[in-house]
């Protein structure tokens, strides 16, 4: 047997909320954890609506009922999206990658003066990182939500990208998802990047926290 790869065109959706107008003050891409959708995820940052912030929503590439096949769930549950898996990962990232970049492309050109943030929530950490090193001159701020670094970033590629970037780690001091080992491998990681992200903490679980997105903008 051997393995074989295509490529070929694909559609994609996202998500946008507010307005991109002389009156916007930032832009914010954000990307959801596993087993959200974007027009669900998007929701919660409509407090910043009012900021005159414009959020950009894209969304996992790969979709699936988030009921258990085996346990006799049914067409119409819930479904939810994922970035990446462990199955052809590598294939994986290359193609959000270049769909996250092709949106920036669309939605934002080459002349913006915006400040950009990019906003990844727990598996939507690991992507927003590897796609802030990838795409280095197009944002300012970094957010790490209910999650850390992946540990297979490019080390030398992300001193670089993100050595003039404002990194914030924000979580849940609730949050089940993230224990001391976490945070020891978190600390390791940004070590290897020569980089010290800010934390910042709010009373929850894994949840996005309206209070704390308004404390941050």
């Amino acid at each position: 047997m051997q393995e074989h790869n295509l490529v070929f065109d694909f559609n994609a959706r996202y998500y946008t909320l507010g307005q991109l107008n002389v009156n916007t003050r930032q832009i914010w891409f954000v990307l959801h954890g596993y087993g959200q959708l974007a027009r669900y995820f998007i929701r919660k940052f409509a407090p910043l609506g009012e900021e005159q912030i414009f959020i950009i929503a894209p969304e996992g590439l790969s979709r699936f009922y988030l009921e258990n096949v085996q346990s006799g769930g049914r067409p119409d549950d819930r479904v939810g999206a994922s970035w990446m898996t462990k199955e052809n990962r590598d294939t994986d990232i290359q193609n959000y990658l270049h769909y996250l970049d092709v949106l920036y492309d669309t939605q934002i050109g080459k002349e913006n003066k915006v400040p950009i943030t990019f906003l990844g929530f727990s598996q939507g950490v690991a992507t927003a990182s590897r796609w802030a090193i990838h795409r280095s001159a197009g944002f300012q701020r970094l957010i790490l939500w209910a999650g850390i670094f992946p540990p297979d970033l490019d080390f030398h590629s992300g001193k670089e990208a993100l050595k003039d970037k404002e990194l914030l780690l924000v979580y849940g001091n609730s949050d089940p998802f993230l224990s001391d080992n976490r945070f020891a491998e978190m600390h390791a990681i940004s070590s290897k990047l020569e980089v010290s992200p800010q934390r910042v903490t709010f009373e929850g679980g894994h949840e996005i926290d309206a209070a704390t997105l308004l404390k941050i903008v």
